[in-house]
């Protein structure tokens, strides 16, 4: 075995997508920074030149290693997150980066995968069972540890992105009304910002009398019906004290205008109406490379970093845009798959953990850009500008696509 290449058996479909999606990614950041003089691309292709070793390496590395060691990889996150608080530096107003003489390193992103590694370590013993409740506790606090340090920078895209590995543990056997509790109280929160709070506590307690009449002959627990009902009634009247008082203020103008409740196009609301713009006047075939009126004239803030599918959407239009879309979707299908086909637990946890990951980024991303979400900084996987947020990614990734290639020496 030990003559084997490092490239033996490794996944080729995703490596390809990776590779597609990494140069279409710096296209596009070249067009976006074409107008300004701050060699924007020419550092990202740096990053991706960087980028090739750290494949090589990963790949190098016995696919066991990241098993046995996912523990301290865990801790060495989480100290270089708190390092932050000591010696990070602060970029419009968040303490998120360590600087390194003209270059900023970035830990969040790399702790992605650490947590992925940690949380598919926790799973994998054969002894835990999600559907005790210690267990459950002990698997949110390896996700949410993270949390408690990003959230802080502040940070609170990162820290929006560790939510999705609650799809992991149900996979796993959480039980679903964790998610359900999860989505309706979103859907309860957005609900009262837009309707009042007594209107929203009336349609909720019809919904329960019609659900309690519909099962009455299996649950005439009126009782339980009614604690229901308090707690959301409670939860229902809490969503605008902690928006006014807990949320700032971009926070809460974001949301008025994605709600519609405020219009701010040259404030708040300017880099959504512009991205909005953008995309739009691209059409079905785009303007061009290099020809998009939008990006050429700088009119999209941070077009090359969190808005880069603008210029996607503008140069490229609704094809090109359809075709990074596609890429996208193949890649986290193909994960799946894989993770489906792994041997040991380790592995297709690990293998979720990546797919559920890069479908939040890409899909928030996205429907940030398109004026459906609210603006937050989560970049686009292997698109946006940023060394941090390539190398973290490929990290992710490429550590799954070693076990994948590994599985042939499982039993």
């Amino acid at each position: 075995m030990k003559n084997q290449s490092i490239t033996s058996n490794i996944d080729w479909i995703c490596v390809i997508i990776y590779i597609l999606l990494v140069v279409l990614g710096w296209l596009n950041i070249y067009s976006s920074s074409l107008s300004s003089e701050e060699g924007t691309s020419d550092k990202q292709l740096i990053f991706i030149l960087f980028a090739i070793p750290l494949i090589f390496t990963v790949l190098y590395v016995d696919g066991k290693f990241y098993e046995k060691y996912a523990s301290i990889i865990f801790a060495l996150s989480l100290v270089s997150l708190l390092g932050l608080f000591a010696f990070g530096k602060t970029i419009a107003g968040q303490r998120c980066w360590y600087a390194i003489g003209s270059f900023t390193l970035q830990p969040s992103e790399f702790a992605k995968a650490a947590t992925a590694l940690a949380l598919s370590k926790y799973l994998s013993d054969p002894q835990i069972n999600l559907k005790d409740l210690n267990r459950q506790f002990q698997a949110l606090a390896i996700i949410f540890l993270p949390v408690l340090l990003i959230l802080p920078q502040p940070d609170p895209g990162s820290a929006l992105v560790y939510s999705i590995f609650i799809i992991v543990l149900y996979r796993e056997g959480l039980p679903s009304w964790y998610v359900w509790t999860g989505f309706s109280a979103i859907a309860l929160f957005v609900l009262t910002l837009v309707l009042e709070s007594y209107v929203v506590i009336l349609i909720v307690a019809l919904l329960l009398v019609a659900i309690h009449f519909k099962s009455r002959l299996v649950d005439r627990n009126i009782l339980r019906s009614g604690l229901l009902l308090a707690f959301i009634s409670g939860f229902v009247l809490s969503v605008n004290y902690v928006f006014e008082h807990v949320f700032k203020q971009h926070h809460r103008d974001r949301f008025n205008i994605l709600l519609g409740k405020a219009v701010d196009m040259k404030g708040i609301g300017y880099n959504t109406n512009q991205s909005e713009i953008a995309i739009g006047s691209g059409g079905w075939l785009g303007k061009g490379f290099l020809e998009g009126t939008q990006t050429k004239g700088g009119f999209v803030p941070e077009q090359h970093t969190d808005y880069i599918f603008t210029t996607v959407g503008e140069e490229w239009g609704f094809l090109g845009a359809t075709v990074v879309i596609s890429l996208f979707v193949i890649l986290l299908l193909r994960i799946i798959y894989l993770a489906e086909r792994q041997k040991t637990k380790f592995s297709r946890v690990y293998g979720y953990s990546v797919a559920a990951i890069l479908f939040l980024h890409f899909f928030v991303n996205i429907a940030m850009v398109a004026g459906i979400f609210p603006t937050i900084g989560i970049p686009l996987p292997f698109f946006s500008y940023g060394g941090s947020g390539l190398w973290g990614f490929t990290i992710l990734l490429f550590i799954f696509i070693k076990m994948d290639a590994n599985k042939v020496n499982e039993w």
